[in-house]
């Protein structure tokens, strides 16, 4: 393979998602000041790439829409081994939904040139979505396979693709070039080396702004989404505790009690 596009996305790191807040202007995500990481899934995606590079050859270029400091997040991605990034930042991107971002993605991978493959997260923890790899293949009008479990080189210019489905797996033989994503139980993702990380500094991550994409700027951003947020709602959880006390017997009755009215035991 020539070039495989891994799309990424900086998330808001989950342990500090109770600072998340929302613009009640914008009705956007409030993000300033918490600390990023690449979107879990989105590593799955870049291992695969990685390991498709291992066998084929080519370069493995990661691809996001983000805000200018997100370029500390991808350094992540390219002391993982891939070979530069493009970071798509603009301040008419603010606010874009799914649809919107797709968009500029695909505006994205037609910057970059030729690629083999496009490869993406099935869902982002912060949208939980699961709809921009298809939207994507839309907007480059090629085949999109999600829920992927299993990838492997069928020769030539085909990938064979195992996705999840309700029900079982389905696997499907895709011509390339295609879009994909891909669930956790694709592979799981490299240690970063110390050489990595220092590679990673001197790696390209070439920033573009709508100048250089050229997309009308009334299909993206909040003027060209669809779907807009309505709310935000931080769910805490906290366990529920009991105290036992009494004898070591009348203390094992009780918790056999209990284990039989939760249906633990039968």
């Amino acid at each position: 393979m020539e070039r495989i596009i891994v799309c990424v996305k900086p998330v808001p790191d989950p342990k500090h998602w109770d600072k998340v807040s929302m613009d009640p202007e914008t009705q956007t995500l409030k993000r300033e000041g918490i600390p990023s990481i690449i979107n879990p899934l989105d590593k799955h995606a870049l291992e695969a790439a990685l390991t498709l590079r291992e066998v084929h050859g080519g370069e493995v270029i990661l691809l996001s829409m983000a805000p200018p400091f997100a370029d500390a997040t991808l350094r992540e991605g390219l002391a993982m081994g891939a070979d530069r990034a493009v970071l798509l930042s603009d301040r008419v991107f603010a606010g874009s939904d799914t649809l919107a971002t797709a968009r500029i993605l695909a505006a994205g991978c037609r910057w970059i040139g030729s690629f083999d493959l496009v490869l993406c997260g099935n869902l982002t923890v912060d949208g939980s979505t699961a709809q921009v790899c298809s939207q994507l293949g839309e907007f480059l009008d090629l085949p999109s396979v999600m829920h992927v479990v299993e990838l492997s080189d069928e020769g030539g210019s085909k990938l064979l693709a195992t996705q999840k489905i309700e029900n079982g797996l389905c696997t499907l033989r895709v011509p390339l070039p295609a879009v994909l994503s891909v669930r956790k139980e694709l592979n799981k993702p490299r240690y970063i080396p110390f050489t990595g990380i220092l590679a990673a500094e001197s790696k390209e991550i070439a920033l573009l702004s709508n100048a250089d994409l050229k997309i009308n700027e009334g299909l993206v951003g909040l003027h060209g989404s669809p779907t807009q947020m309505a709310g935000l709602e931080l769910k805490k959880f906290q366990r529920a505790g009991e105290r036992l006390e009494g004898s070591v017997d009348e203390i094992v009755q009780a918790l056999v009690e209990r284990f039989y009215k939760l249906g633990v035991l039968s």
